[in-house]
C-alpha cells in the first residue's frame, strides 16, 4: 500500500508497555488454534468468551508497567496501523455524512500479551477483536507475525484488511445492525446463532472492502499485488480452511465466520462496489446466496 505522507490516527491507546495476567486452561498452541478458529482474523468477542470459557475460562488480569523498548519493525507496524485507522476515519466519516449521519471513531488499543476490555479480559492468542461495549478494537501487533507464520497470510494490505474488518464491526454497531443481530442470536439455538454469526462476519468483510474501495479512490493507496494479498488472506481464514488445519476435518454446523469462498466473495464485492447500502442485504438473502 502507498501510505507515504498519510496521517496517523490520534484515537489510539498504546498499552504495549503494560503486561497483565494470563488466560487460564490453555497452552500457547491450543489458545492460538482456538483464537484462530473463533475469530478468523477479527470477529465477535462474545464468541471468544464462550469458546475460551469452555476450555478453562478467563482469569482477571493484573497490570504492570515495563520499560520495554520496541524494535523498528514493531514501531513501523504501530505507525502503519494508526495510518490505516486514520484512513477508516476519513472514509467512514465521508460515507456517513452522505446519509446525514455523524461517524464516531472507535479507539484502537495496542497491547502486548493480555489486556482488559469492556467485554472482559483477553490474551493475544484470541487475535484482534472489537468490543461494542467500549467501542474499541484491540490488537496485539504480534498477531501479524502469527498470520504470516501460521497461515502464510502476509502483506500490508492483508494487515489492513484485518484492521478494516474490525472497524467494520464498529460500523455495524453504529448503524444498529450488530445489536439487532445479537438480540436475535440470544433467542436462537446454537446452530442458528452460528449462522447469524456468519452473516455478521461476512458483512464486516464486505465493509472492509467498501473502505478499501473509497480509500483507494481518495488516496490511490492500492498498489500492484495488494488486492491479491487481501484475497489470499481471506482464503485462509475461512471456517472450512481453519477447521481443516486445526482438526483435520470440517464441521459446517460450527461455522461462525463463513467459508474461505464466502469471505473472498464478500470482501471482493465490497472492493468492487463501495456501496454501503448493499451491506444490509447480507442479513436477508438466502444461505445459498451467501
Amino acid at each position: 500500500m502507498q501510505l507515504n505522507g498519510r496521517r496517523e490516527s490520534s484515537n489510539v491507546e498504546d498499552r504495549r508497555r503494560m503486561s497483565g495476567g494470563q488466560v487460564a486452561g490453555l497452552g500457547i498452541g491450543g489458545a492460538l488454534i482456538v483464537g484462530l478458529i473463533t475469530l478468523m482474523m477479527g470477529g465477535n468477542f462474545g464468541d471468544v468468551i464462550r469458546n475460551v470459557q469452555s476450555q478453562g475460562g478467563l482469569t482477571t488480569t493484573t497490570t504492570q508497567t515495563s520499560q520495554q523498548e520496541f524494535t523498528e519493525e514493531e514501531q513501523e507496524l504501530a505507525s502503519f496501523s494508526k495510518k490505516i485507522l486514520a484512513g477508516t476515519e476519513d472514509v467512514w466519516t465521508s460515507i456517513f455524512s452522505q446519509y446525514g449521519l455523524q461517524y464516531q471513531s472507535p479507539t484502537m488499543v495496542l497491547y502486548s500479551g493480555s489486556t482488559t476490555s469492556g467485554c472482559g479480559s483477553a490474551s493475544s492468542s484470541v487475535g484482534p477483536f472489537y468490543c461494542s461495549a467500549d467501542q474499541c478494537l484491540y490488537i496485539d501487533l504480534s498477531f501479524f507475525s502469527s498470520m504470516k507464520e501460521q497461515l502464510g497470510a502476509d502483506g500490508d494490505f492483508a494487515y489492513a484488511y484485518v484492521i478494516a474488518h474490525e472497524v467494520g464491526h464498529h460500523v455495524q454497531n453504529l448503524l444498529g445492525w450488530l445489536g439487532q443481530a445479537h438480540q436475535q442470536m440470544a433467542k436462537m439455538s446454537t446452530a442458528q446463532s452460528n449462522k447469524m454469526s456468519v452473516r455478521i462476519e461476512l458483512q464486516a468483510d464486505y465493509l472492509a472492502g467498501v473502505w478499501a474501495h473509497h480509500d483507494n479512490a481518495q488516496y490511490q493507496s492500492l498498489e500492484e499485488g495488494d488486492i491479491e494479498e487481501a484475497i489470499q488472506c481471506a482464503s485462509v481464514i475461512g471456517d472450512d480452511y481453519l477447521q481443516k488445519k486445526a482438526r483435520g476435518y470440517v464441521v459446517p454446523d460450527a461455522f461462525t465466520h463463513g467459508t474461505a469462498k464466502q469471505r473472498m466473495k464478500w470482501l471482493t464485492k465490497g472492493l468492487a462496489s463501495g456501496d454501503l447500502k448493499a451491506a444490509a442485504n447480507i442479513f436477508s438473502i438466502s444461505e445459498s446466496e451467501l
